[in-house]
């Protein structure tokens, strides 16, 4: 019974930010505001929330995962955007899944990197 109470009480991956904005966004990706805004342009799927007279974006964490599909597509496979956007329309669960697997082996070797680098410096 004590285990399941730590379980609970213990939740890593909850993220108390509802909103980003667009610079914290193109930080996260290392791309440019203005990528992100073509992106915008390009693929109808990506509208972040705008707000008051500057029109100031606000993505919640479905628009960062949409930015991540698209950079996955775009930057890291190699697709141009019209390939990306067929792609994407013909099998979007399938890209999806893909580009999910993608970024859990990315985290993985980033993991195994930092150990290797402890190792080697116990050694």
């Amino acid at each position: 019974m004590q285990q399941n109470i730590v379980i609970m009480a213990l939740n890593l991956n909850k993220n108390l930010k509802l909103y980003y904005s667009i610079s914290e966004v193109a930080k996260m990706f290392g791309v440019n505001e203005s990528t992100l805004r073509y992106w915008e342009q390009e693929f109808s799927f990506l509208k972040p929330k705008t707000t008051g007279l500057s029109k100031a974006r606000q993505y919640t964490e479905k628009d960062i995962e949409h930015v991540r599909l698209i950079y996955n597509m775009v930057k890291v496979r190699g697709f141009k955007i019209s390939a990306a956007k067929k792609l994407i329309n013909a099998n979007r669960k399938g890209v999806d899944k893909k580009a999910d697997v993608i970024s859990s082996l990315i985290n993985i070797r980033t993991e195994l990197q930092a150990m290797k680098k402890q190792l080697d410096y116990l050694q």
